[in-house]
């Protein structure tokens, strides 16, 4: 059962709303790396809401279900793109902040792959989700009910 109402408090929830449609509406960042995105943190992070969620707009997106069930698994399937891989590489390495700071490494690739806006939009989408997260966690939203608006269906 739900602690609080998700809703009834959608409107102190603005400014994360807007930071979340920035990271999408921006164009830097194709829509299907961002569902893999938002996907990966979410498996991370155990967000059934977030998962139920992303996962039914991957897939009006045009996600495959194969993609979906082995992005857990995606550092072992040549399925996704280098691109892609680093940005699911980047979204871990931030969700999971225990082991310290994101390695240089990891930065040397990502600026390969992404110019520094396109960066930023990415890290902006990994804080975006990760606070989503949080939240429906700790509101305890249940996962199942999500129906992907109209206009993303289309």
């Amino acid at each position: 059962m739900n602690r609080f109402s998700v809703q009834k408090h959608y409107p102190a929830m603005q400014p994360l709303l807007a930071l979340s449609m920035q990271t999408h509406d921006s164009g830097r960042l194709e829509p299907e790396l961002v569902q893999l995105v938002l996907m990966r943190v979410s498996q991370l992070n155990g967000c059934a809401f977030c998962l139920d969620m992303h996962s039914k707009d991957a897939r009006a997106a045009g996600e495959n279900e194969q993609r979906l069930h082995l992005l857990p698994a995606w550092r072992e399937t040549a399925l996704y793109s280098e691109r892609e891989q680093v940005a699911l590489a980047w979204a871990e390495e931030l969700t999971e902040l225990g082991h310290g700071a994101v390695s240089d490494a990891l930065y040397d690739r990502a600026r390969a792959a992404f110019d520094e806006d396109a960066l930023v939009d990415l890290t902006l989408l990994v804080v975006a989700i990760n606070g989503w997260n949080r939240i429906n966690i700790a509101a305890r939203t249940v996962g199942g009910h999500y129906r992907v608006p109209k206009a993303k269906a289309a």
